[in-house]
């Protein structure tokens, strides 16, 4: 078993180098270390478990994956893309330290992310191939096919009347399933999953990542921006393309019941293994932040 507190210890062990400029370590580590739910690696050292590894041999990647996505946080929250003044209940890293070196206590994160895995191969010649194809993964997941693909269609598409079903897929199975399911992938690969095991986690994640966009956007509309810890009503105001605005709340809220439940069942194989992973499901249904 692992703990938020964990996560943040193996963080900060990380952000502790003595060559990283003061001004910028201080940057990275206000939005690297400000809490958050740490789902991405909570998701990547469970799949290591569920597959029969131990959850020690993903850690690099755990903490990888939160460095990409407060990275991507990050960026996200600058004027010229979602332009939000909070984030994880405190003003945005632009807000404190600029718009430039947000800017780069972004790229910061992202590159440091791909030393921390790649680092672990040269350590561990054994297990090497199988932290390159983590990254693979991870790097597909976070890039132009993957992630940020979906920010750029996610911009693109404000304000447009003629989005659809389709663009609206498109968008957040990249936006914010890809490095989610790269992050259950991951997991599975540094646990040396067969192909068969791989494969669930693909189609968990990709059903998973659906449903927590969902309740996201739900949460956008209904939620508590104390309990969210950020700004709400954003989508509406930037007249951004989500499930409420395309569907209604109402079938939203069914959405979410359908993705869980093929998230669950691309679990089957594994049992009272997935016992972790079927938890979260149904919390991830009924969360308020």
């Amino acid at each position: 078993m692992i703990n938020l507190e964990q996560i943040t210890a193996v963080l900060e062990a990380y952000m502790r180098r003595e060559d990283l400029p003061t001004a910028l370590c201080e940057a990275m580590k206000y939005s690297l270390l400000a809490g958050g739910k740490r789902l991405r690696p909570m998701l990547c050292l469970y799949a290591c478990e569920m597959v029969g590894g131990n959850m020690e041999a993903a850690l690099p990647l755990a903490a990888a994956l939160e460095m990409i996505h407060t990275y991507s946080l990050i960026h996200d929250d600058l004027p010229c893309m979602d332009d939000d003044d909070f984030r994880r209940g405190r003003l945005s890293n632009h807000k404190v330290f600029g718009e430039a070196n947000a800017l780069l206590a972004g790229d910061a994160l992202l590159t440091y992310a791909f030393e921390v895995i790649l680092s672990e191969g040269p350590r561990h010649i054994e297990k090497a191939p199988r932290y390159y194809e983590a990254a693979t993964e991870i790097a597909h997941g976070a890039g132009v096919s993957g992630m940020v693909a979906g920010q750029w269609a996610d911009l693109a598409n404000e304000k447009t009347p003629c989005a659809d079903a389709e663009t609206l897929t498109y968008i957040h199975t990249r936006k914010t399933g890809a490095l989610i399911t790269a992050a259950v992938v991951a997991g599975g690969i540094a646990g040396n999953a067969d192909p068969e095991s791989v494969g669930a986690l693909r189609r968990f994640g990709a059903h998973y990542g659906v449903l927590f966009q969902i309740t996201d956007d739900l949460l956008d509309v209904l939620g508590d921006s104390k309990t969210v810890g950020k700004t709400l009503g954003k989508d509406a105001a930037h007249q951004k393309l989500t499930y409420p605005s395309l569907y209604g709340i109402e079938t939203a809220k069914r959405m979410t019941q359908e993705e869980a439940r093929f998230a669950k069942e691309a679990l089957g194989q594994f049992g009272d293994r997935a016992t972790w992973f079927l938890t979260l499901t149904d919390q991830t249904l009924t969360r308020t932040f």
